[in-house]
């Protein structure tokens, strides 16, 4: 029995409000929930709280038409998705604690008929977790309808998008489902077609995610090679930006481009929920994370080599986002680097350059030899450049300002 046609998104971040948006843009009734009085708050005035293209257009065209609205408390509803956080702890273990409060606020609005869904990229086992944990609460609730208990569905349906592009790929991208039972996977099946265009591929839960950590496995394992190569190019004097562009030229080979590190929420944490899971199995994933974790160090050094040549260095740090044109700071490699460089040398002048953000995040802030700049600003006065991110103002920068500059170009921009 279903009492309300509303689905109730808990999570408005970079996951969830594009996902409720999409869905309030397609004509559900969306009831956002989250614990940020700044998200709730940004959505009822129908914006945006973070850079994520073609989003505030949707978030304003369907709160104005009163389709989406926010609030702190999980209300009601006839669909759940649960899209909130799931970093690791200590020793890379998945932290559930935000799955299992968002379930808890979920549990005493339950009448029976519900689905939830799970959408955050989750350990295996995290669906079935969640339903244990509800059933355990609730008694009166069942997964199949025994003794005749009303039943409530659950199923995990990772999201796969890509940052700056995910208004579009919400769409365009295939969808995995997987149901903890069959009647759940295709009552989320019937939710997905409202909004996605592609095709929507059936299975269980752990499959389903399992499927979202090997997908950010493979893509982590080949951006360690790129990332190993580089240093191993260092090591032999070779620019491995024309090494790998070489090596491509090959019909079957496709080398990616070395970096800074790893960053975002999903390949640098998600390769790290199958190392906890079966540690004596996953080496290769494993070193791959460390090559990846490791990379900041590289550069680190690199900088130090420079830095010592002067008393009081100005260091110009150029990028704090995990990758390109957007505002995302979350396990960023450019950020971690920027606040050990201030950290390890505060004799020196640290000039962060993020043009996607407006003030420093409190773990630079609380630094008292890093300040916010913009780019001409930043390269003019600094012995030291380091480029950490290829955001579209950095390609476009005069390469006259970089005369005289020690340079370190983590990606290939400046060539």
């Amino acid at each position: 029995m279903v009492h309300t046609s509303t689905v109730a998104v808990i999570g408005l971040g970079y996951i969830g409000l594009p996902t409720a948006a999409i869905l309030a843009s397609n004509g559900v009734k969306v009831i956002g929930v989250d614990v940020s009085d700044l998200h709730v708050d940004a959505v009822n005035r129908g914006e945006v709280p973070f850079i994520e293209p073609d989003l505030a257009i949707h978030v304003a065209g369907a709160v104005s038409q009163g389709m989406l609205s926010a609030q702190k408390n999980t209300p009601q509803a006839s669909t759940y998705i649960v899209a909130v956080p799931t970093p690791f702890k200590d020793g890379y273990a998945a932290d559930l604690s935000y799955i299992e409060a968002a379930t808890d606020a979920i549990i005493p609005q339950l009448r029976g008929g519900e689905l939830i869904i799970l959408e955050s990229t989750s350990p295996p086992g995290a669906t079935e977790h969640m339903a244990k944990r509800v059933l355990d609460a609730r008694t009166d609730l069942s997964l199949d309808g025994s003794e005749d208990r009303p039943i409530v569905h659950f199923a995990h349906c990772p999201e796969r998008v890509l940052p700056g592009r995910v208004m579009i790929e919400l769409v365009t991208n295939d969808r995995i489902i997987g149901g903890l039972t069959t009647a759940a996977a295709e009552q989320a099946r019937d939710l997905y077609q409202v909004f996605c265009g592609a095709e929507l591929h059936l299975t269980d839960a752990t499959t389903a995610e399992m499927a979202k950590l090997t997908e950010n496995s493979f893509r982590d394992v080949n951006i360690a090679f790129a990332n190993e190569l580089s240093v191993i190019a260092d090591k032999l004097g070779i620019d491995v930006f024309e090494l790998i562009e070489l090596s491509n030229k090959h019909p079957r080979v496709n080398i990616l481009q070395p970096g800074p590190g790893v960053g975002g929420h999903c390949i640098a944490v998600d390769p790290w929920f199958i190392v906890s899971a079966v540690p004596d199995e996953a080496r290769l994933i494993r070193t791959a994370r460390e090559v990846n974790d490791n990379k900041p160090e590289v550069v680190l050094g690199k900088v130090k080599e420079r830095a010592d040549r002067f008393k009081n260095p100005v260091i110009a740090t150029l990028g704090l986002a995990f990758k390109p044109d957007i505002d995302d700071l979350r396990e960023s490699p450019a950020l971690m680097i920027t606040k050990k460089l201030a950290e390890r040398h505060p004799e020196a002048t640290i000039l962060a350059v993020e043009p996607n953000i407006a003030e420093l995040p409190d773990s630079l802030a609380s630094l008292d030899n890093v300040t916010l700049t913009d780019t001409e600003d930043a390269i003019s006065r600094a012995d030291i450049v380091v480029l950490l991110v290829d955001h579209k103002e950095f390609k476009n920068t005069d390469r006259a300002l970089l005369i005289e500059k020690a340079v370190i170009d983590t990606r290939g921009v400046w060539r």
